[in-house]
Protein backbone atom coordinates (compact mmCIF):
# COMPACT_ATOMS: atom_id res chain seq x y z
CA UNK A 1 0.00 0.00 0.00
CA UNK A 2 1.23 3.42 -0.92
CA UNK A 3 1.48 6.06 1.50
CA UNK A 4 3.28 9.35 1.90
CA UNK A 5 2.59 10.61 5.13
CA UNK A 6 3.79 14.48 5.30
CA UNK A 7 4.47 16.21 8.87
CA UNK A 8 5.61 19.57 10.15
CA UNK A 9 3.14 22.20 9.03
CA UNK A 10 2.27 24.97 11.91
CA UNK A 11 1.46 28.24 12.53
CA UNK A 12 4.79 30.51 12.13
CA UNK A 13 5.39 33.91 12.17
CA UNK A 14 6.71 36.23 9.16
CA UNK A 15 10.40 35.25 9.06
CA UNK A 16 10.13 32.33 10.86
CA UNK A 17 11.17 28.83 9.89
CA UNK A 18 9.55 25.19 9.70
CA UNK A 19 11.12 21.97 7.92
CA UNK A 20 8.16 19.50 6.26
CA UNK A 21 9.00 15.85 6.48
CA UNK A 22 7.17 13.41 4.08
CA UNK A 23 7.99 9.82 4.91
CA UNK A 24 7.03 7.40 2.02
CA UNK A 25 5.77 3.50 1.70
CA UNK A 26 4.67 1.09 -0.60
CA UNK A 27 6.91 1.60 -3.53
CA UNK A 28 10.09 2.03 -4.79
CA UNK A 29 11.31 5.38 -3.38
CA UNK A 30 14.99 6.01 -4.53
CA UNK A 31 13.42 5.98 -8.09
CA UNK A 32 10.94 8.07 -7.39
CA UNK A 33 10.91 12.28 -8.33
CA UNK A 34 9.76 13.81 -5.13
CA UNK A 35 8.10 17.11 -4.75
CA UNK A 36 6.25 19.73 -2.65
CA UNK A 37 3.78 21.02 -4.16
CA UNK A 38 1.23 23.94 -1.96
CA UNK A 39 -2.37 24.83 -2.03
CA UNK A 40 -3.79 27.94 -0.37
CA UNK A 41 -7.20 29.09 -0.13
CA UNK A 42 -8.94 30.35 -3.68
CA UNK A 43 -5.89 29.06 -5.64
CA UNK A 44 -4.89 26.15 -8.01
CA UNK A 45 -2.04 23.65 -6.46
CA UNK A 46 1.27 24.68 -7.46
CA UNK A 47 4.63 23.33 -7.37
CA UNK A 48 7.13 25.00 -4.67
CA UNK A 49 10.03 22.69 -5.25
CA UNK A 50 11.14 18.78 -6.85
CA UNK A 51 14.41 16.73 -6.28
CA UNK A 52 15.72 13.93 -8.66
CA UNK A 53 15.88 10.29 -8.09
CA UNK A 54 19.33 10.66 -6.76
CA UNK A 55 19.40 13.59 -5.16
CA UNK A 56 21.40 15.51 -7.14
CA UNK A 57 19.17 17.86 -9.22
CA UNK A 58 16.31 20.50 -7.49
CA UNK A 59 14.56 22.70 -9.02
CA UNK A 60 12.53 25.37 -7.41
CA UNK A 61 9.00 27.87 -8.10
CA UNK A 62 10.50 31.57 -8.49
CA UNK A 63 8.89 32.93 -5.47
CA UNK A 64 10.53 29.87 -3.01
CA UNK A 65 14.50 30.20 -4.96
CA UNK A 66 16.61 31.02 -1.53
CA UNK A 67 14.17 30.69 0.80
CA UNK A 68 12.90 26.95 0.38
CA UNK A 69 15.71 23.98 0.23
CA UNK A 70 14.14 20.44 -0.75
CA UNK A 71 16.38 17.27 -0.13
CA UNK A 72 16.21 13.94 1.06
CA UNK A 73 17.01 10.75 2.58
CA UNK A 74 17.06 7.54 -0.03
CA UNK A 75 18.05 5.11 2.84
CA UNK A 76 14.83 6.89 5.64
CA UNK A 77 12.42 6.83 2.53
CA UNK A 78 11.85 10.25 3.21
CA UNK A 79 11.59 13.76 1.60
CA UNK A 80 12.10 17.06 3.09
CA UNK A 81 11.43 20.79 3.15
CA UNK A 82 13.28 23.50 4.99
CA UNK A 83 11.53 26.93 4.72
CA UNK A 84 13.01 29.92 5.72
CA UNK A 85 12.01 33.44 6.03
CA UNK A 86 8.54 32.38 5.75
CA UNK A 87 5.55 35.25 4.49
CA UNK A 88 2.07 35.43 5.41
CA UNK A 89 1.33 34.29 1.77
CA UNK A 90 3.14 30.88 1.98
CA UNK A 91 0.32 30.15 4.03
CA UNK A 92 -1.15 26.64 2.20
CA UNK A 93 -1.93 23.18 2.73
CA UNK A 94 1.83 21.51 1.52
CA UNK A 95 1.13 18.49 -0.54
CA UNK A 96 3.78 15.62 -1.46
CA UNK A 97 4.21 13.91 -4.19
CA UNK A 98 6.24 11.03 -6.01
CA UNK A 99 6.22 10.71 -9.25
CA UNK A 100 7.84 7.98 -11.93
CA UNK A 101 7.42 7.30 -15.81
CA UNK A 102 7.93 4.20 -16.86
CA UNK A 103 8.11 3.25 -20.81
CA UNK A 104 4.05 2.59 -20.61
CA UNK A 105 2.75 4.52 -17.19
CA UNK A 106 3.03 6.94 -15.13
CA UNK A 107 2.91 6.47 -11.31
CA UNK A 108 1.66 9.54 -9.71
CA UNK A 109 1.46 9.38 -5.47
CA UNK A 110 0.21 12.20 -3.52
CA UNK A 111 0.38 12.64 0.73
CA UNK A 112 -3.08 14.06 2.33
CA UNK A 113 -1.28 17.00 3.07
CA UNK A 114 0.34 19.58 6.02
CA UNK A 115 -0.83 23.40 6.55
CA UNK A 116 1.52 25.75 7.02
CA UNK A 117 -0.15 28.98 8.47
CA UNK A 118 2.24 32.23 8.37
CA UNK A 119 0.58 35.05 10.79
CA UNK A 120 0.49 38.32 9.85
Amino acid sequence: QVQLVESGGGLVQPGGSLRLSCAASGFPFSRYLMSWYRQAPGKERELVASITSNGESTNYADSQKGRFTISRDNAKRTVYLQMNSLKPEDTAVYYCNARFRAVLKEYDYWGQGTQVTGSS
